[in-house]
C-alpha cells in the first residue's frame, strides 16, 4: 500500500471515529474496533491475496517462448561426398518483436492496479459496516434503557394506583391496566435483548472473532449542533470510480500488447548433423560433421485476429466509460439521499426532544393532580405511551444521523 492510499485510509478511519465525541464508563471506542476489523476480516484478506496473485503474473509474462529442440536419426543413411549422415540435432529459439514483453508486463501491472482498488473499496465498505453495526448496538441498548426506565415509572404509578384503590379513588382495573402495560414493555425489552445478541454476533463476525465476545457500546450519543464538513468533489476520487479508470488503462495496455503481437517474430537456431567417415577414402573433410546456423521469421500475414481484437478493445473502453458514468450517477444519488436523510434525522431529533419535554410537563401535571385526589390513570397510560414513543423516535433519529454520516464518509472521505 503506497503512502497516498494509507493517508486516505487513515483519514477515513479518523473521520468515522470522530463521530463519537465521548465514551462513558467502559464503552469500547470505535476506532480500535475498526482497525481490528481491517486487520482480521477474511474478505479483506481475500482481496489482498487476489491482488498478490495478479501482481505475481508479471513474472509469468516476463518470459520468452519455449526453446525448441529436435533429434532425428537417419534410418536410411544419406550418402554424401564426405560420408554418410547418421543423426541430426537441432535447437531453435523464437524472439518476440522488440517491446512485446514489456508491453505484456505493463498490461498485467495495469490489471493488478485495478485489482488493488477492490481492496480499497472493501476496506471502505467494512469500515462503514462496522460503524453502522456499532450504532445499531447503541440504539438497541438505549431503547432497552428507556424501556427499563418506563417499566420502573409504571411500577411507581402502580403503587399510586394501589394506594388510590385503598381509599376508593381508583379502580382495580386501573391497576391491571398498569400491570398489563408493564408486561408489554417487558416483552419489548426481552425482544430487544435477543436482537442485541444477533447484532453483536454480526459485529463480532465483521472482526472475525468469537460471536459471544461482549461489546460495550457508548452510553450516550448526541447530534452535533453543526454538520461535519464534507467536500462533495471528493466523490470523483472514490475507489469505485478510480477502478474504472484503471480498467480503462488496462485496455489501453492490452491494445499495445495486441499491436506488438501482430508484429513478426524472429527465430535463431542451430542444426548439427553427424557424418560418418568413409573408410575407403582419405581426404581432409572426410567424416566432417555439419553445423548450420539458421534465422527464421514468423509473419502474421492473416491478421484478422489482431484487427478484431483492436475493435473489441475499443468497444470495451466504451463499455467501461458507460459503466463509470452509471456508477457515478448512482453514487451521487446515494450521497444526496444520505445528506437529506441526515438533515431529516436532525429535524426529527429536535421535534422529538420538544415533544418529550411537553410529555414530561404533562406528566408533572398528572402527578400534581394526584395530590388533589383527581388522578386519571387512563391519562397516565396515554402520557406514558407518548413519552415512550418520543424517546424511541429520538434514539432512532440519533442512530439514523450517525448511520447516514457513515454513508457520507464512505462516499466522499
Amino acid at each position: 500500500m503506497n503512502y497516498y492510499n494509507k493517508h486516505i485510509l487513515f483519514k477515513a478511519v479518523f473521520v468515522l471515529c470522530s463521530l463519537i465525541f465521548s465514551l462513558i464508563g467502559n464503552a469500547q471506542q470505535l476506532e480500535p474496533l475498526i482497525e481490528e476489523a481491517l486487520k482480521n476480516n477474511p474478505e479483506i484478506q481475500k482481496f489482498e491475496l487476489q491482488y498478490n496473485m495478479a501482481s505475481e503474473k508479471v513474472n509469468e509474462v516476463n518470459t520468452l517462448p519455449d526453446t525448441e529442440f529436435g533429434v532425428g536419426y537417419f534410418v536410411s543413411e544419406p550418402e554424401t561426398r564426405t560420408g554418410a549422415q547418421r543423426f541430426r540435432v537441432s535447437a531453435k529459439q523464437m524472439l518476440p518483436w522488440f517491446g512485446t514483453i514489456t508491453s505484456r508486463e505493463n498490461y498485467v501491472s495495469a490489471l493488478a492496479d485495478a485489482k488493488y482498488e477492490d481492496i480499497a473499496i472493501a476496506k471502505r465498505k467494512l469500515m462503514a459496516s462496522v460503524s453502522q453495526s456499532y450504532y445499531n448496538l447503541y440504539a438497541n441498548k438505549a431503547k432497552q434503557d428507556v424501556l427499563r426506565e418506563n417499566i420502573n415509572l409504571l411500577k411507581t404509578y402502580e403503587t399510586l394506583a394501589l394506594t388510590s384503590v385503598e381509599v376508593g379513588k381508583a379502580s382495580a382495573v386501573d391497576v391491571l391496566r398498569l400491570q398489563m402495560r408493564q408486561n408489554e414493555l417487558e416483552q419489548l425489552k426481552q425482544v430487544l435483548e435477543l436482537q442485541y445478541l444477533t447484532e453483536q454476533t454480526a459485529f463480532n463476525k465483521l472482526l472475525n472473532r468469537d460471536k459471544d465476545i461482549t461489546i460495550h457500546v457508548i452510553d450516550d450519543l448526541i447530534i452535533p449542533s453543526e454538520d461535519f464538513e464534507s467536500n462533495n468533489d471528493n466523490l470523483s476520487l472514490h475507489p469505485e470510480l478510480i477502478k474504472y479508470d484503471k480498467l480503462f488503462q488496462s485496455v489501453e495496455q492490452s491494445e499495445l500488447v495486441n499491436q506488438k503481437e501482430s508484429s513478426p517474430m524472429i527465430g535463431f537456431g542451430l542444426d548439427y548433423i553427424s557424418v560418418e567417415q568413409r573408410p575407403d577414402m582419405n581426404f581432409s573433410d572426410n567424416g566432417k560433421d555439419i553445423v548450420m546456423p539458421m534465422v527464421s521469421f514468423s509473419i502474421p500475414i492473416f491478421n484478422n485476429k489482431y484487427k478484431s481484437q483492436t475493435k473489441q478493445n475499443e468497444l470495451q473502453q466504451q463499455e467501461i466509460t458507460a459503466q463509470k458514468q452509471e456508477r457515478l450517477n448512482t453514487l451521487e444519488t446515494l450521497l444526496d439521499k444520505a445528506i437529506n436523510e441526515r438533515m431529516s434525522a436532525r429535524i426529527s431529533y429536535k421535534i422529538q426532544a420538544k415533544n418529550l419535554q411537553q410529555a414530561k410537563d404533562a406528566e408533572e401535571i398528572l402527578i400534581k393532580s394526584y395530590e388533589t385526589g383527581t388522578i386519571k390513570f387512563n391519562d397516565v397510560l396515554d402520557i406514558q405511551e407518548l413519552q415512550l414513543k418520543f424517546q424511541m423516535n429520538q434514539i432512532e433519529a440519533i442512530k439514523n444521523f450517525y448511520v447516514q454520516s457513515t454513508i457520507i464518509n464512505y462516499l466522499i472521505q
